[in-house]
């Protein structure tokens, strides 16, 4: 566990600065906002082919305590008016948790 408190977490990540709001949807029913900062990088990938693409990997990073506790995959985000589908839940053991999305 990190040395922030929750409140600190949350901080960092409002929506005053970098955050927005994401509408979380379990598989198994229920919804709730959660803040986190969505990042869609683009990267490019070549598998020694010599021939690269260009892809995006969209991910959304919040405090792991502002998750459902039984957020995991194919759960439903949307954020930003688009619609993704939770891939890969990644907690960092510090109070913060990346979760992997793939756009609908």
């Amino acid at each position: 566990m990190g040395v922030e408190t929750e409140a600190d977490r949350l901080f960092m990540i409002n929506t005053t600065d970098f955050g927005t709001t994401a509408t979380y949807t379990l598989v198994a029913g229920g919804v709730s906002s959660v803040v986190g900062i969505f990042d869609n990088e683009y990267f490019e990938a070549d598998a020694n082919t010599n021939v690269g693409f260009v892809s995006t990997q969209p991910r959304f990073v919040c405090t792991s305590a502002s998750l459902p506790a039984t957020a995991g995959y194919n759960d439903t985000a949307v954020i930003n008016a688009s619609t993704y589908k939770v891939r890969v839940v990644q907690s960092d053991g510090t109070g913060m948790t990346t979760l992997i999305l793939e756009k609908q």
